[in-house]
């Protein structure tokens, strides 16, 4: 398979404001010899919305910008004329984008096409027109538009890998994507080691792109929001299936493995039960041969030993790795869903 990479970016704080109303006209209709003709001053033209779009093609929040503002609508003319209303701002995000104000959804972009209007355009102002009466035949006076609807909202991207690489701090998962799909995560050995999610694409002979997601270090207690607790397992939803790292080498491995399920279940139930496999790496380090038949006797899923650093036996992940992404466009075309496609 070939490989590559995306950086993701995950959440985005952005200012938008509707485009402001058009003022309202004020004239008198005249011609000659018609000195007093009546108020012909037509409406202002309503200021266009701000409006959020899902869109498969989009995979990131980074061609987001922090601030977008609608068209102003035009001050209405004279002969009744309107004004034109502003154009509306579309903002292309992708599914799966969350759309939050002072930390509540107002809005979950969950399939390609759908829209949430961000900010509404200020109405166009009332012409003199509009003003007549059989009290007042020559109203002078007109409202200005209305200003548009401020708002600071934030996106947020639950990530739509289809793998989950979950592991603790230095299990080597940042490794093993790079090792996958060339994908550049910078690696340090801090207790959370990548901040935001990296997606690694693996692209397979026919064309089928699978996509895997390293997500956030996890750490013992992220349930209660350790370190980077829940902003990780947010992520962890919307994988399909889950690739447990743990590190071969270390003394009595399925503890790590335990940890981690019992992590994932506390967050959410039955999130540890996903269709997963479980990957023991540094199999080129001396003791890690020890290891794992005694890892092998404990766990019920399929083990795959394999070195991210050599590169050794990842052609089996990359194999298996493609059952399990068959197996899900199945379930979901059985469905009548759409699986997600990269």
């Amino acid at each position: 398979p070939l490989l590559q990479t995306r950086y993701f970016v995950d959440q985005r704080k952005v200012r938008v404001v509707g485009g402001q109303g058009g003022g309202g006209g004020h004239s008198f209709y005249s011609e000659p010899r018609k000195i007093f003709g009546g108020p012909d001053g037509g409406n202002g033209g309503d200021g266009g919305h701000v409006i959020f779009k899902a869109d498969q093609q989009m995979k990131s929040l980074s061609s987001v910008f922090p601030f977008y503002q609608g068209f102003h609508g035009e001050r209405g003319g004279s002969k009744n004329c309107y004004g034109a209303n502003g154009a509306h701002v579309y903002v292309k995000v992708p599914v799966g984008t969350l759309v939050k104000e002072d930390g509540r959804v107002v809005a979950d972009l969950t399939q390609h096409g759908e829209e949430y209007v961000a900010a509404y355009g200020g109405a166009g102002g009332k012409g003199n027109r509009f003003f007549l009466s059989n009290e007042n035949r020559a109203p002078t006076f007109f409202t200005p538009g209305e200003p548009g609807q401020e708002r600071v909202l934030h996106l947020e991207l639950k990530t739509t890998a289809h793998a989950g690489l979950v592991g603790f701090p230095n299990a080597g998962k940042s490794s093993l994507l790079r090792a996958i799909s060339r994908a550049k995560p910078a690696v340090a050995a801090y207790p959370f080691t990548t901040l935001n999610p990296h997606v690694g694409i693996v692209h397979y002979q026919d064309y089928e792109q699978v996509a895997v997601a390293d997500i956030p270090g996890l750490i013992k207690g992220a349930h209660q929001n350790r370190g980077l607790g829940m902003a990780f397992l947010k992520h962890i939803e919307r994988c399909r299936f889950l690739l447990y790292v743990v590190d071969l080498s270390v003394p009595q491995p399925w503890i790590q493995l335990q940890d981690l399920k019992h992590e994932l279940e506390a967050y959410e139930k039955g999130l540890s039960e996903r269709p997963r496999v479980v990957i023991g790496n540094k199999f080129d380090l001396a003791q890690s041969r020890i290891n794992l038949p005694l890892l092998r006797e404990r766990v019920a899923e399929r083990v795959i030993a394999l070195s991210a650093l050599t590169g050794d036996n990842l052609e089996e992940l990359l194999w298996h790795l493609r059952e399990l992404y068959d197996t899900y466009v199945k379930t979901e075309q059985s469905r009548g869903q759409s699986p997600v496609k990269w």
